[in-house]
């Protein structure tokens, strides 16, 4: 029988066509499942839970001192439920690593210690806090990095793998403040040999780098990383340092004490152009994230001059989407009082303001002056002066406050004010001298003298008449 090639034709044209009609199916069906794949991915990948880090706090002068509690610090396990409940959502703990392990190959970190350190990890995770955990105080990497290069490697080897299988919100931050012959080259090198040392076991856990001098932010522009989504650049600001370190004791020469901080437009453009020179390196390199690991001002400034300067470093750093942890939790930056049991609130609330309260200050030259503190928009603050009068000769006499709304604000006797408060404010006793005194005693002393000379002259004219004068026969 002849073949219909008509017929033929027709069916190889529609098995042609149901092929391709296939075929494109498949390849939009693979193009459909390959995008929503992604989707699925980058979905899954966003909706993972990720620790918190945005306000937080260094328990320092504990674990970094040579052994606990030798500065004064031994942290307690309360101490976590009282630093979350307060509103940080993270804890850096500065580790002295050095100071238990041992100084010859294999480099073991005492089993005492680990158990010391895993046992304060828990607590802080206990409390949904995010733990940064450090090398701290290696002063003798910063002497001789290439001799101590292996032991830190073996040091970072052993924490990485002892800590793989903890919760994604343990962070470790490599060193903290590389410095002296550990320069930038030194250091470029040897963080990258760590980060790898440590992504052998732990693949995906944020890694906290900063930058040699000190992590001056003027360093950055030094600091090399290798590819790594998972790397936060860390910072240090104590600027001015005469202020922030004033009478600090490990300091030589130590700077003086009395240094105020007043946030003049001067003062604060310092610290907004360390901030912004940290986010533009940033920026440049991909957004990288940022963290403020220390900032703070020692307690032998004024009260005022620390509130005004911590509230401002926090809330710029906050402007700018950058972390930060405060320097430090109990000691002598210390916003806790361990010996009281309480929080400064000035500190606290500089850190972690509460809703409609604002700082008013009061500051005098002379004598002491009560009123400072946080209080609640809509009160009166009361400010008042011990005394208004000091000195001997030359009085310091108390004259007016200086920053007093007349519309608003009370006074109550000659030193003491009632200040309405509607924002932050600010209130300076302004003192004048008095010579009254000095010129009264001067003008005594004057006529006292004056009568003294007299009297010996008409002596001496006496003196020189002669006695039968008064004697008549």
């Amino acid at each position: 029988m002849k073949p219909n090639r008509t017929l033929f034709s027709e069916s190889a044209s529609k098995i042609y066509n149901a092929a391709a009609l296939i075929l494109i199916s498949i390849v939009v069906c693979s193009m459909f499942l390959r995008e929503t794949c992604s989707l699925l991915s980058a979905q899954d990948y966003s909706s993972e839970p990720k620790p918190k880090m945005s306000r937080g706090i260094n328990i320092g002068n504990a674990l970094e001192a040579p052994e606990e509690g030798m500065w004064g610090v031994y942290i307690k396990d309360e101490y976590f439920g009282i630093i979350r409940e307060a509103g940080f959502d993270t804890v850096r703990i500065p580790i002295r690593w050095s100071a238990h392990a041992e100084e010859k190959p294999p480099y073991k970190i005492s089993d005492e210690f680990f158990r010391r350190v895993d046992h304060i990890i828990g607590k802080a995770l206990e409390q949904n806090l995010t733990v940064i955990i450090n090398v701290h105080h290696y002063e003798e990497i910063m002497r001789d990095p290439l001799g101590h290069r292996e032991r830190f490697l073996a040091i970072w080897r052993q924490i990485s793998e002892r800590y793989k299988d903890y919760p994604e919100s343990l962070y470790f931050e490599l060193l903290n403040e590389p410095h002296d012959a550990l320069t930038s080259e030194l250091w470029n090198d040897l963080l990258l040999h760590a980060i790898r040392v440590i992504r052998e076991s732990n693949p995906t856990r944020k890694i906290i780098v900063g930058p040699a001098g000190w992590n001056s932010v003027y360093n950055l522009k030094d600091l090399l990383l290798p590819s790594d989504k998972n790397i936060i650049v860390t910072f240090h600001l104590y600027t001015p340092f005469e202020f922030t370190h004033q009478g600090a004791e490990w300091v030589n020469p130590s700077p003086p004490v009395g240094k105020k901080w007043l946030g003049t437009e001067g003062e604060k453009k310092q610290i907004i152009d360390e901030l912004d020179m940290a986010v533009k390196w940033a920026m440049e390199r991909g957004n990288i994230p940022l963290l403020l690991g220390e900032f703070g001002a020692y307690s032998k400034a004024d009260m005022n001059s620390r509130v005004r300067w911590t509230y401002f470093v926090a809330r710029e750093a906050e402007k700018r989407n950058i972390s930060w942890c405060y320097w430090e939790f109990c000691s002598g930056f210390g916003a806790y009082d361990p010996r009281a049991g309480k929080w400064r609130e000035e500190l606290l609330n500089a850190l972690i303001p509460k809703m409609g309260m604002h700082y008013v200050s009061a500051d005098t030259e002379h004598g002491s002056i009560s009123g400072s503190g946080w209080y609640y928009e809509g009160t009166y603050a009361t400010i008042k002066l011990e005394r208004t009068e000091f000195g001997f000769l030359i009085l310091e006499v108390f004259d007016h406050f200086e920053g007093l709304n007349p519309e608003k604000d009370r006074i109550i006797d000659e030193g003491t004010v009632e200040i309405y408060v509607d924002g932050p404010r600010e209130v300076k006793a302004i003192w004048r001298r008095d010579y009254t005194r000095l010129i009264l005693v001067v003008g005594v002393i004057g006529i006292v003298c004056a009568l003294l000379i007299l009297h010996s002259k008409v002596l001496k004219i006496f003196s020189q008449i002669p006695l039968k004068i008064y004697f008549k026969k």
